[in-house]
């Protein structure tokens, strides 16, 4: 008998929701850096173990939108939620639960969801901290499991999984037992190069920044990628090329070795960046550069 279980990962920008994800399928899936709302799209995880397979939904960081992008991100966590068997909230510890939080618990709430609440980054806090935040969480919401981790080291990362078994019921697999994520490899491509834009731009410059794959040709065991990365300024193109293009040719250089990995070949990678002003208020460059709805791929 094959068993299933739809599982969103929600919270706030920044607590290691992508980290979590990546620790329990077991590979890299998701790009992840230090800066908040590095997800963007709903990311799908894939975990088969004997009979049973999860599917978890990495969701952006639910946040007061600002711009149409940051619309179309809360949209996704909402629509997320609804459609799922149970959620993990991750969160760090605090006192108190934060706005964001009662939010979310708002949406498992009216939906009927049933919750797991993972403390993640214990590593970097206090018994008593952590302590805190179990009490107040749990006087907020009847999570069916409640696990201080640190997703980042791997520890206690196995006992959320094991919590989700209670989650799982009887259903036909939705995706074959061999694979860990069903996203393009396209895609896959264009998160990588924007992750190395997160971890080597200054911090006001990557959120207004986004990565197409405009080409990819395959010969002689060799994959030719084409990519073209969009930002909103005039002065924000200077920053990423560098001087005499030192910035874009290390940003290609990280990508390109992440890509070689992801693809088992060896890559050639072309950068070009583009200005493309207030493209998060666009809702036709949204669309354009990848950020639709799910069941309009």
């Amino acid at each position: 008998m094959t068993t299933t279980a739809f599982i969103a990962i929600v919270g706030r920008p920044n607590v290691g929701k992508s980290t979590l994800l990546n620790a329990m399928i077991g590979e890299k899936i998701a790009i992840v850096s230090k800066k908040p709302q590095t997800t963007r799209n709903r990311i799908t995880g894939i975990l088969t173990e004997g009979e049973a397979q999860y599917v978890f939904f990495d969701t952006p960081g639910l946040h007061k939108p600002r711009t149409k992008l940051g619309n179309f991100m809360v949209k996704t966590v909402n629509d997320t939620i609804r459609g799922v068997d149970a959620a993990i909230l991750v969160v760090e510890a605090r006192e108190e639960v934060g706005d964001i939080e009662s939010q979310i618990i708002r949406n498992l709430r009216a939906e009927k969801i049933p919750a797991v609440l993972v403390i993640n980054k214990t590593d970097t806090v206090r018994p008593a901290n952590i302590a805190k935040t179990i009490q107040s969480y749990t006087e907020a919401y009847d999570f069916a499991a409640v696990i201080p981790t640190c997703a980042k080291s791997g520890e206690q990362v196995s006992v959320v999984i094991d919590e989700c078994k209670a989650f799982l019921h009887e259903s036909e697999w939705f995706f074959p037992d061999d694979i860990a994520t069903d996203q393009p490899e396209r895609r896959m491509a264009a998160e990588i190069i924007r992750e190395k834009l997160l971890r080597m731009l200054e911090d006001e410059i990557p959120h207004g920044t986004a990565v197409t794959i405009e080409e990819w040709k395959e010969k002689n065991g060799v994959v030719s990628i084409r990519a073209e990365i969009y930002c909103e300024r005039q002065t924000h193109k200077g920053i990423i090329i560098g001087k005499n293009g030192a910035m874009i040719k290390k940003i290609g250089s990280y990508a390109r070795e992440d890509l070689e990995n992801l693809l088992d070949t060896k890559v050639f990678l072309d950068l070009y960046v583009r200005v493309k002003e207030n493209w998060r208020d666009s809702d036709f460059m949204i669309s354009d550069l990848g950020y639709r709805k799910e069941d309009e791929e």
